[in-house]
């Protein structure tokens, strides 16, 4: 008699596991396409904010603050979407400008590549190392303890962008490597005839040229006195380091590096301080004063390096905030009278105005 074949066993488990199998498929393809649409739609907030992540931050203490502030709606859907869209690399320090409706992924991709905002911090040309150190201390953007003052003249003065968080003495160093390289193509590239002879000779030069004159058009030809004058040599009697010398030696009669009278005005230089030998009045030394009168910034040092071909030995102010220049003491004479009488004029109209003000109370 012929047998039934065999049912073979474990057929019912085989199929059970094989749609077990689809159904966890299909499940984890619900849950990618799930959470990958909920990380890229747009957040709740409705303004541009900024957010800060410390240094050392955990995902999880980075997702937790954004929900807190509103950016976000779910901690823990950042946290996934830091794995799925953060490039393998970890969230970066730094303050993040989070725009409108920023999605989890936007958030993300930000966070890790590390653009955070820049600060702009700018440093005036002419700046002095004093002044310079009151702005670094004074910005709450940076960070850390003050460095020692630098010497004079050995920042570069320009705008710096930095990241919240910079320390100051990162901030003063990279003034100094920036000042450092800028110095280094000057004078490489310097006229060779020019009567100095060390690059901190040209950035002492430069530091009275920039002092000497706001007008960018007008360095070249301000460089050229100087430079004619050390060839000679002339003393350079330049107003500056008289001004220099006098708040370095007798810090009462100075605010912000310009001389000031008992009642806390601005005031000319006066007769005695012409006299007054502080080391710096090139009035009284010969050459080069012993340091920089400032921090020059990079337009005067390449004026330094190529002053202009003339043969001018003076100049003076000329009324339109720019200089007359003159290569004779009779064309310079001419030329401070012609000053000493628009002056005059400006100041009689200034003391009619006064009057006129004061009658009309």
């Amino acid at each position: 008699m012929a047998r039934a074949p065999a049912r073979r066993s474990g057929g019912g488990f085989g199929s059970f596991l094989f749609w077990l199998l689809v159904l966890a498929g299909a499940a984890a393809v619900f849950a990618y396409f799930f959470f990958t649409s909920a990380i890229q739609r747009p957040g709740p907030s409705a303004h541009n904010a900024t957010y800060i992540v410390q240094q050392g931050s955990s995902g999880v203490s980075i997702a937790r603050g954004l929900q807190q502030q509103g950016l976000i709606t779910d901690a823990l859907l950042f946290r996934i979407g830091s794995r799925l869209y953060g490039g393998g690399h970890t969230l970066q320090a730094g303050e993040y400008e989070i725009p409108a409706h920023a999605s989890v992924r936007q958030i993300v991709e930000l966070m890790a590549s590390g653009a955070a905002m820049q600060h702009a911090i700018t440093f005036p040309e002419g700046i002095t190392v004093s002044a310079a150190m009151k702005v670094i201390q004074e910005n709450d953007v940076l960070t850390g303890p003050m460095p020692d003052a630098p010497p004079e003249g050995s920042i570069l003065p320009e705008t710096y962008n930095v990241e919240r968080g910079m320390t100051r003495v990162a901030l003063v160093q990279q003034m100094r490597d920036a000042r450092d390289r800028a110095l280094a193509e000057i004078w490489a590239g310097r006229d060779p005839t020019i009567p100095v002879t060390t690059p901190d000779q040209l950035v002492n030069l430069a530091s009275i040229v920039e002092r000497e004159t706001g007008i960018a058009s007008e360095r070249p030809l301000v460089a050229s006195v100087f430079t004619n004058r050390l060839r000679r040599p002339m003393r350079l009697e330049s107003d500056p380091t008289i001004i220099y010398g006098v708040c370095k030696q007798y810090p009462a009669r100075c605010r912000d590096g310009r001389l000031i009278d008992a009642a806390g005005h601005i005031r000319v230089i006066r007769q005695s301080e012409i006299a007054l030998n502080t080391g710096y009045n090139t009035y009284r030394i010969d050459g080069l004063p012993p340091t920089p009168i400032c921090n020059p910034g990079r337009h005067a040092l390449e004026a330094t390096a190529h002053p202009a071909q003339s043969n001018a030995l003076f100049f003076v102010a000329d009324g339109t905030g720019g200089h007359a220049f003159a290569a004779t003491v009779a064309e310079h004479n001419a030329n401070v009278a012609r000053w000493r009488t628009i002056e005059a004029q400006r100041l009689a109209a200034e003391h009619a105005e006064q009057s006129a003000g004061a009658g009309t109370h």
